[in-house]
Order: structure tokens, then C-alpha cells, then sequence
């Protein structure tokens, strides 16, 4: 089986979408849970643009929190929770 030269290229097509610079990219972060108070650790999707949001819940008190990243270009990810508004 033949591959293209750039098959295996780690940053691929993903550099078109979301520029890394000469950076890799944060998968995981540690954030605090704005209801219940504990520190839990999120995976993190550079995949899906530099700046993301979206809803998760705390996997211990089970309560939504509104996240936001946002990625430089190096790859370090700031990342934010908060209390989902209704």
C-alpha cells in the first residue's frame, strides 16, 4: 500500500482550520466547578477552532456550566467556566 509523502503529516489539513504556529496545542485543562466548588480536569478539542463554546456538566455535582476557550497560537488554551443561564 502507497501513501502520500504528507499521509502522516501530524499537523495535516488541522493547520488550515486552526493554526498551531510552532506551538502544540492544550488537550486537557483544570478548571473549578462554579456550583459545587471542585477542581475537575476537561478535555479540550483544538480541532474545533480557536475559540469554542459550548456546554458541559460537572462530572461531580452534574450541574451545566456555559465553556469558553479560547486557543493562542502557540497552543495554550484559556479556558473558562461558568453557571449555565437559563
Amino acid at each position: 500500500m502507497v501513501f502520500p509523502s504528507d499521509a502522516f503529516e501530524p499537523n495535516g489539513d488541522l493547520d488550515e482550520e486552526f493554526p498551531l504556529g510552532d506551538g502544540t496545542a492544550e488537550i486537557d485543562a483544570t478548571v473549578q466547578c462554579p456550583y459545587c466548588g471542585e477542581t475537575v480536569a476537561i478535555a479540550l478539542d483544538p480541532g474545533s477552532g480557536s475559540v469554542q463554546e459550548y456546554v458541559e456538566d460537572c462530572e461531580v455535582c452534574c450541574q451545566p456550566w456555559a465553556v469558553s476557550v479560547s486557543y493562542h497560537g502557540d497552543g495554550h488554551a484559556e479556558v473558562s467556566v461558568r453557571p449555565l443561564e437559563s
